[in-house]
């Protein structure tokens, strides 16, 4: 028997609304069998960079042909399209601002879609504001069932991309930029492990720069610092990110998603 792939779910729509119960009611309503896992909905409202980092951090660790609703969408009822994207791996239904553009850097991509087909849509019974249930959910449900994706809509050749997401280099720094402040208020940059290699390969021991202060402490691992110490490491997804011991490094320094941050040289040398 073949195996149905998972839902997995992503929002900012909470927990207190009707607005989840929707999407999982629909798509058990054409596809009962399938099982739904819920990456989170506490997303920021109306935080496209967060919402794609958190599913960038997620979606690998799931089982292939796995189907992601992704629904972060300032642009509910406007003229932005949806997608429905199939990558060599998994599929993804999204609205096109940009919510995908971390985890499809890593993925083959085999075809984007549009979904314009109103045979595979709800019939709505108010406005043009809830595209999540009356479009996504429906579209996410049929490919559960194993509609090609080629039914929903026009294939193109795009779709929108953050800008801003990969460092750049500039007078000797590394200029990235905070994607993600987690729960314990751990400011995760765009920057890998691999630029902080190369400083090091270089002699030269790094700092980071981020809202005029300079952070030369880096640890291993969160438990290296003393309670109440500001430093850097490298986190689980093999970026560098900044940290306060047991407390919120986000709320001391007042940085956010989108923040600018900087790898350079401390002037001091590696001894090793």
């Amino acid at each position: 028997m073949k195996r149905l792939p998972f839902v997995a779910l992503l929002t900012d729509f909470g927990e207190k609304d009707f607005f989840v119960a929707s999407l999982k009611g629909v798509i058990a309503g054409i596809c009962p069998s399938v099982q739904i896992i819920d990456i989170t909905h506490q997303i920021p409202s109306f935080d496209v960079l967060s919402g794609s980092f958190v599913l960038y951090g997620a979606y690998r660790y799931f089982p292939s042909t796995t189907v992601f609703l992704a629904v972060v969408d300032p642009g509910v009822g406007s003229e932005r399209k949806i997608i429905a994207v199939k990558t060599e791996n998994y599929y993804f239904v999204a609205p096109d601002n940009g919510l995908l553009t971390l985890a499809l850097q890593e993925e083959n991509i085999c075809s984007v879609r549009v979904l314009e087909n109103k045979k595979y849509f709800l019939n709505r019974r108010g406005g043009f504001t809830f595209e999540a249930r009356d479009k996504m959910a429906p579209v996410t449900a049929q490919i559960c069932m194993g509609t090609p994706v080629s039914e929903f809509g026009p294939d193109i050749k795009g779709y929108n991309k953050l800008t801003g997401t990969k460092p750049s280099e500039k007078n000797g720094k590394i200029v990235g930029k905070i994607l993600f402040v987690d729960k314990f208020g751990n400011c995760i940059s765009n920057i890998p492990q691999s630029l902080l290699v190369s400083f090091r390969q270089k002699g030269a021991l790094p700092k980071l720069e981020i809202k005029g202060k300079e952070i030369k402490n880096f640890k291993n691992n969160y438990s290296s610092a003393r309670k109440g110490e500001l430093f850097f490491l490298v986190g689980s997804l093999g970026l560098i990110e900044n940290a306060l011991c047991e407390e919120s490094a986000a709320s001391l320094l007042g940085v956010g998603p989108g923040d600018e941050v900087c790898l350079g040289d401390s002037g001091n040398k590696n001894a090793g």
